[in-house]
């Protein structure tokens, strides 16, 4: 027999689940500690944003899709003495975040006793659906702060690609400027101040 929770008692659940005093905020080393001792596995679903530990939501098919076919078209362009790199972890001051795709300056053996930092990085790119709020929130701002100069999101309920450029950190901490490119457009592919290429956006959405 199945039984119903009155939604009062739902309310005072979910109300309960969340902090009300002041919350331990994590350092990146701490984070690397964890790491190392175990406590924090490649299977767990988190990753540090801004000190806090934050539930990684799972990648439903076009996300996958979408990851794969930017990183190939990219492969393809970027100039010698960069790389490409997908769903791995880059170090930033208080945060330790995972883009779905970003380039990468040198090649993978430059990184065997770090993660590369923002000053490594020519462009992070993040394949939104459910996240797309955290990807123009959150996210947004931690990559303005580490002065990351370019910022994508391939944003798939919208099917466009929002591109995001001089980074300023002020009070909010955004870009500000941002270009969108629907289906039938082409998105520049800068690397170092350098348009290197331009890629028709239908050839990197699912």
């Amino acid at each position: 027999m199945s039984t119903s929770i009155p939604s009062e008692t739902l309310n005072t659940q979910t109300i309960a689940a969340v902090p009300t005093e002041p919350v331990w905020r994590l350092s990146v080393e701490q984070y690397h500690q964890m790491i190392r001792l175990g406590i924090l596995s490649d299977d767990d679903p988190v990753e540090l944003l801004d000190g806090w530990l934050v539930y990684k939501r799972p990648k439903n098919p076009p996300h996958r899709a979408a990851t794969k076919l930017t990183r190939n078209a990219l492969e393809a362009v970027i100039p010698e003495g960069w790389y490409i790199d997908t769903q791995e972890p880059i170090t930033l001051a208080d945060s330790e975040p995972e883009p779905d795709v970003v380039v990468v300056r040198g090649n993978t053996r430059d990184y065997l006793d770090r993660h590369p930092g923002a000053s490594d990085i020519a462009l992070i790119i993040e394949v939104a659906d459910s996240t797309l709020e955290r990807d123009r929130t959150s996210k947004q701002r931690l990559y303005t702060r580490a002065g990351i100069p370019i910022y994508w999101i391939i944003n798939l309920p919208e099917k466009q690609i929002e591109v995001y450029t001089e980074p300023v950190v002020t009070s909010e901490s955004i870009y500000q400027h941002r270009q969108d490119y629907q289906l039938s457009n082409e998105v520049p592919v800068a690397i170092a101040g350098q348009i290197v290429s331009r890629l028709l956006v239908l050839d990197l959405l699912p």
